[in-house]
């Protein structure tokens, strides 16, 4: 049933376009014609992927899935994340803020598997600045039913008030969650594609007597038990920075036959989408959290890390089959989506709406600690140059990362290094003093590797893009200019998670205000005689009669939770 959107997309996209093939050039797309009030929303992000995808012009990418769909909707090629790594990325992407201004910078706060600790001083959840909100939070404010299919990992914990309906990764599937939803109510739908993950590069044949190894290769062996072996590896490009080995050459190889396995997930969520008529009244979006989940490009802020892939299908097919050049950071997309449903960005939002404003000049990532291994760099990139600035120059850019050095291609650089048969280009990953600066022209050297910071001729560029750096930060601040043990203490005095504070009720003319004494507390409320499992998000006072019962919670981001209060309602 999944390829039957496939072929129809096919046939549609030939008729409007022709065949709507990637050339490389700017194609204007049209935008400004009117969006429904409540258009439902489905986000579809796929993990650790680069735009290794045949409508974005690469001639290995086997995708007919992505590629039909490309030729119903408009492709973005200069999207970029706010991190290399996905727990970051999440959250600046939910948020519309970026991660060290939410404090969820460090790569992890948590540990996402019992057993293993987040790589931090303590185990704890980042507390954002008060009132910020994810973005789904603030379109049920506007009347939609929210939805999540497997991943959160914004590292400020799993605020009850974000969705209607939160399917944990164990359960996931291309269920379609929007049919919980009230009668005619708009919905917005996010589905996490998790085979496309770095992990499901390591080999399926594997044995090993490390017990995460031999936890996630049987996982391997489960979910990947159908996929193809399409991808000859001698015909994969081999980027220079990265060994030109067997060994990496069938880890590249098998990451494009995961995008090729993966794509059925996307094919099968469109088909439900068209099962319940509801595809030509939904804006979709298709992306990924960051690059692919190889060495320099995961965990970087190299563009091999950041740059990704995103498409948006319009239900009246706007702009069919066109690109739009400008760039896009994952910190824009909460605003556009609010402006979609008919709401308006927030005053602490740090993106801005990509459809309705004008084009960015520049984007910003960052990259801080990944798991125990301390570092702190930060980037800024506009049309063509790309500016990173480290902050610890003195350490390796690759360092042993347990979860990294499972992939083979990892385990063949420091092989190669011990060696001494790794090239100089090769060599820099391992190497200490990095460069405090560097500078590229990502439009000659995409690969990132002929540094121009010391260049005379590029001077005049290196001090503009430090300056664009410098006034960001001054803008959006930075949490990991402080000890990350003194970035807690002020989250969590003493190391101990704060709890929010009850609700509190005031009555006005038949209507309930509900307060917190938590300053930034996101506030929900129910009905009946026991407390509710579905809880609906306070945008305001509630029209209330006398012999109802109120059910009111609290949470701010980062805190625990508050109790349940009930309320009996007087004459």
């Amino acid at each position: 049933m999944a390829f039957l959107w496939y072929l129809r997309a096919a046939i549609v996209g030939m008729a409007l376009l022709g065949v709507a093939l990637w050339h490389g050039q700017s194609q204007a797309a049209d935008m400004s014609g009117d969006t429904a009030a409540t258009p439902n929303i489905v986000l579809i992000v796929f993990e650790d992927m680069s735009p290794r995808i045949g409508a974005f012009g690469d001639p290995v990418a086997q995708t007919p899935v992505l590629d039909a769909f490309a030729r119903e909707a408009i492709r973005f090629p200069n999207t970029f994340t706010t991190s290399g790594v996905c727990a970051p990325s999440r959250s600046s992407l939910i948020t519309g803020v970026h991660q060290q201004t939410l404090g969820t910078h460090h790569m992890r706060t948590r540990a996402p598997i019992a057993g293993m600790t987040g790589g931090g001083p303590i185990e704890y959840e980042a507390v954002p600045p008060p009132g910020i909100r994810a973005f789904p939070e603030l379109l049920r404010g506007l009347g939609y039913y929210t939805t999540n299919n497997g991943k959160t990992d914004y590292q400020f914990g799993e605020p009850f008030t974000i969705w209607d309906r939160d399917v944990p990764i164990s359960e996931a599937s291309q269920t379609p969650d929007w049919r919980g939803r009230a009668p005619g109510q708009p919905f917005f739908s996010m589905f996490n594609i998790l085979l496309t993950h770095e992990s499901y590069i390591w080999p399926e044949e594997r044995e090993s007597d490390n017990p995460l190894i031999r936890i996630v290769t049987e996982r391997n062996r489960r979910d990947l038990a159908d996929k193809p072996h399409i991808t000859d590896p001698a015909s994969v490009e081999v980027p220079p920075y990265l060994p030109d080995t067997p060994v990496v050459r069938t880890d590249i190889a098998r990451h494009y036959d995961n995008i090729a396995f993966a794509e059925r997930q996307l094919a099968t969520i469109l088909e439900l989408l068209e099962e319940d008529g509801l595809l030509d009244e939904t804006i979709v979006i298709v992306t990924t959290d960051h690059g692919d989940g190889l060495p320099r490009m995961k965990r970087s802020v190299y563009d091999s890390g950041l740059r990704v892939p995103m498409m948006i299908r319009f239900p009246d097919l706007r702009g069919a089959g066109t690109v739009d050049e400008r760039l896009i950071s994952f910190v824009d997309l909460a605003p556009t989506i609010l402006g979609w449903a008919g709401g308006e960005p927030m005053s602490w939002h740090q993106g801005r709406d990509f459809i309705a404003d004008a084009a960015r000049r520049y984007i910003f990532a960052a990259h801080d600690r990944v798991d125990t291994v301390t570092d702190r760099s930060r980037a800024v990139r506009d049309d063509r140059f790309k500016y990173i600035r480290n902050y610890m120059p003195e350490f390796a850019y690759l360092r042993p990362v347990p979860f990294r050095d499972a992939l083979p291609t990892t385990q063949e650089i420091w092989r190669l290094a011990a060696a001494g048969e790794l090239t100089p280009v090769q060599q820099r990953l391992v190497d200490p003093d990095r460069p405090r600066e560097e500078l590229y022209d990502t439009a000659a050297d995409p690969h990132e590797v002929v540094n121009l910071a010391d260049d005379p001729a590029h001077a005049a560029t290196l001090a503009r893009m430090r300056a664009a750096m410098d006034d960001w930060i001054a803008r959006v601040g930075d949490w990991a200019r402080v000890p990350e043990m003194q970035m807690i203490e002020a989250m969590w005095p003493g190391g101990e998670q704060p709890a929010t504070a009850a609700p509190e009720i005031v009555m006005e003319n038949g209507a309930a205000r509900l307060l917190s004494d938590t300053d930034g507390a996101s506030i929900a409320y129910g009905f009946g005689d026991t407390e509710p499992t579905a809880w609906r998000i306070y945008a305001g006072p509630v029209m209330v009669t006398a012999g109802q019962t109120l059910w009111a919670k609290a949470i701010r981001y980062g805190y625990a939770e508050s109790e349940a209060v009930r309320f009996e309602i007087g004459g």
